[in-house]
């Protein structure tokens, strides 16, 4: 493919957009595998960095998309060959090395996870970064001790993608889960992904967070950072686990030492950008057996690579809800 179409992200005048435009072979960022890109996918992080919503790129001009599963089409890297299915999210790819927002793209070997038994390249779009991330937070969670057995799990930002699917991956272990969103009219989807509950944000007076609160929460998987975070933090079991996996909400978190000190609660930071091997594809392990979200399909709906632009006010008007997967070529 001597040329190919791609999404650019530029910047002009100060002012950040985008654009269909085509490139060649040698436009690409350097690395050790160039991927004929099948499908790519929408994370809250894309349309920000597209729309300059916000300060997410890190280089211009640069092709969007942190997430990207294909066919290994020529690799310097012995540990893949060309006809390989490949996945390809996260490090710098789409915010400082061209991403997957291309039929074609050229990433470091240390990037690339072989496409595991179990799930095609369409499925690993339809999981991505948020699949990864909502995964790899209740493994670093369970490692840290959580069982079904010690209680509730909340899940805040439950329609987004990393929600969704924690939703749907918590309540096929065993966990009874509490799906916290500012959606009612989506009470039903919730329940439908497994959640035994349903919380209105709405509902939480965030003006009086008590240092400790009446104990709600063995597990938390938190989408929202802010006052959400920190209400969670006080409404903890003894011995409770928090992910923090997000900060739609705000970065800051106001809160006390006392549900730490006095409870034991674990406050655990999951970097789903630049862990790596063997635990980046310890976890697409899991992704394809045990952790496999049993309501993927469900939460997952496609575009055509021509409607991404269009696709980016979803999430930037909070409209989004589950996945989104970019059929860039196909498969």
């Amino acid at each position: 493919m001597d040329s190919f179409k791609a999404l650019l992200i530029e910047e002009q005048e100060g002012k950040v957009g985008n654009r269909f435009v085509t490139m060649g072979v040698d436009d690409l960022d350097a690395g050790e595998v160039t991927i004929r890109v099948a499908y790519s996918s929408i994370n809250f992080k894309d349309a920000l960095a597209a729309t300059g919503s916000g300060k997410i790129i890190r280089r211009f001009p640069c092709v969007g998309g942190i997430d990207l599963s294909g066919i290994v089409v020529d690799s310097a890297d012995a540990r893949f060959k060309p006809g390989d299915q490949v996945i390809a999210t996260s490090f710098d790819i789409g915010v400082a090395h061209h991403g997957g927002y291309a039929e074609m793209t050229r990433v470091p070997a240390d990037w690339v996870v072989p496409l595991p038994a179990g799930l095609t390249l369409y499925e690993s779009m339809a999981l991505g970064t948020a699949g990864f991330t909502a995964a790899l937070a209740i493994v670093r969670m369970e490692e840290n001790g959580l069982t079904p057995e010690k209680g509730s799990v909340i899940v805040t930002g439950a329609t987004g993608g990393v929600g969704s699917l924690a939703v749907d991956m918590l309540a096929q272990r065993g966990y009874r889960v509490v799906a916290l969103t500012g959606k009612e009219s989506e009470a039903d989807y919730l329940r439908s992904l497994g959640a035994a509950e349903v919380m209105l944000r709405q509902s939480l007076d965030l003006s009086k967070i008590r240092p400790l609160d009446r104990a709600r929460w063995a597990g938390a998987v938190d989408n929202l950072g802010g006052d959400v975070l920190a209400w969670i933090a006080s409404t903890m079991e003894q011995g409770g686990t928090i992910a923090s996996i997000g900060l739609a909400a705000s970065m800051s978190l106001n809160t006390t030492v006392a549900p730490f000190i006095l409870r034991g609660v674990s406050l655990l930071g999951v970097d789903s950008g630049y862990i790596r091997e063997p635990y980046r594809s310890g976890v697409w392990q899991r992704l394809a057996t045990d952790l496999r979200p049993p309501h993927l399909a469900r939460m997952s709906r496609s575009i055509p690579f021509a409607d991404l632009p269009a696709t980016f006010d979803e999430y930037i008007g909070g409209r989004a809800k589950g996945r989104v997967v970019v059929e860039v070529a196909g498969g």
